[in-house]
């Protein structure tokens, strides 16, 4: 009889170890929220920040009239004036097809104006295998008549082509102890007289994946104008640049090198 008791204790006490337990919580459960996830964007608008340096060292208008830099063929210069234009930037699919933002931006250093451009028109999200954006206009856009750069002094000489320039970039050198300067300016070439050629060109900057809107960097290293492919020697080339056909064919040989894609923050 005894055994029977002590089994049957055994037995109650191993039931209630089963039971599921009981608390406050249970008598009032945290309700579940479910928050919406955001569906991804399928268009993006672009901004873009235009940065200056020149071999890595950064450049601004605040170190302008400093000799701080020296070129591959050894030349010291300072710049006092840097401006240029760009135009029709352009994202690359995969298969082919491309998506144009029309427009175009005076990239002004030396007043520190025109540095950032956000385009109003959006572009679909995606991986796009490249992003480029015309130096200076194309044959079309540069016979527009554009009242915001007539009044900037950016016409280029009608009997060298006529236009717009690409390009102001000025300062000095120094030579045997002189200060010399230079206007290293570009715009369309000309081989001969009443002869014009067209002197844009495309500047890549490799792949790109937009998820939304994004803030795009583009970097100018501004000593390649003077290193790649051509060693520019400012003693044989530093003024009368505009009407020089050779100056102006290494200007654009040197210029595709020059821009690279940076920080791109989305």
């Amino acid at each position: 009889m005894k055994t029977q008791n002590l089994l049957l204790t055994a037995l109650l006490i191993s039931a209630f170890a089963f039971l599921p337990s009981c608390s406050k919580d249970d008598d009032n459960p945290t309700p579940v929220v479910t928050v919406p996830t955001s569906p991804a964007a399928t268009s993006a608008n672009l901004t873009f920040d235009f940065t200056h340096n020149f071999d890595g060292a950064n450049v601004s208008s605040a170190n302008f009239n400093q000799f701080d830099f020296i070129t591959l063929n050894d030349d010291t210069l300072n710049l006092t004036k840097l401006r240029y234009l760009i135009s029709d930037i352009r994202l690359f699919k995969s298969n082919g097809d491309s998506v144009l933002i029309d427009g175009y931006q005076l990239v002004d250093v030396t007043n520190n104006t025109g540095l950032t451009y956000s385009p109003t028109d959006d572009i679909p999200t995606g991986s796009y295998t490249g992003i480029s954006f015309t130096f200076g206009f194309d044959s079309l856009d540069n016979t527009g008549n554009y009242a915001d750069l007539n009044s900037t002094s950016w016409n280029w000489p009608a009997m060298i082509g006529g236009g717009y320039h690409f390009m102001q970039m000025e300062g000095k050198y120094k030579d045997m102890g002189s200060e010399i300067g230079y206007a290293y300016h570009m715009g369309t070439a000309s081989p001969s007289s009443g002869v014009f050629e067209q002197n844009y060109f495309r500047a890549d900057l490799g792949a790109i994946n937009i998820t939304g809107d994004a803030t795009i960097e583009i970097k100018m290293n501004i000593a390649e104008w003077y290193k790649n492919p051509y060693t520019w020697d400012l003693n044989a080339m530093h003024s009368m640049l505009m009407p020089n056909y050779t100056a102006q064919k290494s200007m654009y040989q040197n210029g595709h090198s020059v821009f690279s894609l940076g920080t791109v923050v989305q």
